[in-house]
């Protein structure tokens, strides 16, 4: 890693430790083992789909749909368990139904040359529409037996999914970093049309980027099914402004061809940090939803000032 990936880690880390101590000395209780295991738990949402988020906006484009992903693919995952599919089929199935939607994503921009921006605003409306069709405007409960899926986001010690969002982090910074489509994913959001000028099939890693970024969403799916037992075509309302908001904290360029999985993380660590503390010290929701409004402002301000002086 370079020295310059280092310090662009370092102000968002620095800003989480802040902020965490901020939140610890008016309540004291945030460093306790069950608050911390409490943040690294709901983080695992945000980050699963901020991973893939983050090979997205790295190669120049956007996701606004992601949210909706993660409510209809949990619709679909509630679906699979209610008529009985081992965990195997429910997790496959899941994760290949929300790269499913990422590949519609990839496919109307690549395919007919659209801006991601338009294209997403307009599936996150198809795919959240889509899940309340389905399911009627409800919830897809679990049946009341079914703790199956219990140990992924709760029960006694850390989480299953904690130990796979890690693993997530590790796996993805190994691509970005030593494949040869980590380099493409960075070369296209570089400099789109050199990249091409260089033989790399822009298309098709495009198409591989944004299904990646469904598959992960698939997966966060999963994860918001185990938490509140139950696959709900309203849930996720918002989040994708946290899963962008995280990547762009954590150090990734929306111009595209900057960005790192580890600061993504972090950006989701910083995000579900301010939620808890806030909510600890009784501040209401719509205060901290102007103080998470305020912090995207100013990772974007900071990424605009940052290019300037690069340039």
């Amino acid at each position: 890693m370079s020295i310059r990936s280092i310090l662009t880690l370092l102000g968002p880390f620095l800003a989480l430790v802040v902020v965490y101590c901020i939140f610890g000395a008016m309540k004291p209780a945030m460093f306790t083992s069950d608050v911390a295991l409490n943040v690294l738990t709901q983080t695992v949402i945000v980050a699963t789909a901020a991973i893939g988020m983050t090979l997205i906006i790295i190669s120049g484009g956007i996701d606004l749909s992601v949210g909706s992903i993660i409510a209809m693919a949990s619709v679909a995952a509630a679906t699979l368990v209610t008529e009985g599919y081992p965990p195997l089929i429910v997790f496959g199935g899941t994760i290949a139904f929300g790269a499913l939607c990422g590949i519609v994503n990839g496919g109307l921009t690549v395919g007919l040359r659209l801006m991601p921006f338009i294209v997403t605003l307009g599936t996150m409306q198809i795919f959240r529409g889509g899940a309340k069709v389905y399911s009627h405007g409800t919830p897809v409960n679990l049946p009341f037996d079914t703790t199956t899926y219990k140990a992924w986001m709760g029960g006694s010690g850390l989480p299953y999914g904690v130990w796979m969002m890690a693993a997530l982090v590790i796996i993805m910074t190994l691509v970005l970093r030593f494949t040869r489509f980590g380099r493409y994913v960075y070369a296209i959001g570089s400099n789109e049309n050199t990249a091409t000028l260089c033989g790399v099939n822009v298309g098709r890693i495009k198409m591989m980027v944004y299904s990646l970024g469904g598959a992960l969403a698939g997966l966060s799916a999963v994860m918001v099914m185990a938490k509140t037992n139950q696959g709900d075509p309203t849930t996720a309302m918002g989040m994708e402004l946290n899963i962008i908001a995280a990547v762009v904290i954590g150090g990734a360029s929306l111009s595209g061809g900057e960005g790192t999985v580890i600061g993504a993380l972090i950006g989701a660590l910083l995000m579900t940090t301010i939620q808890n503390g806030c909510n600890m010290n009784g501040i209401p929701t719509a205060t901290t939803e102007v103080i998470a409004g305020v912090i995207i402002v100013i990772a974007v301000i900071i990424d605009r000032l940052r290019h300037r002086r690069a340039a």
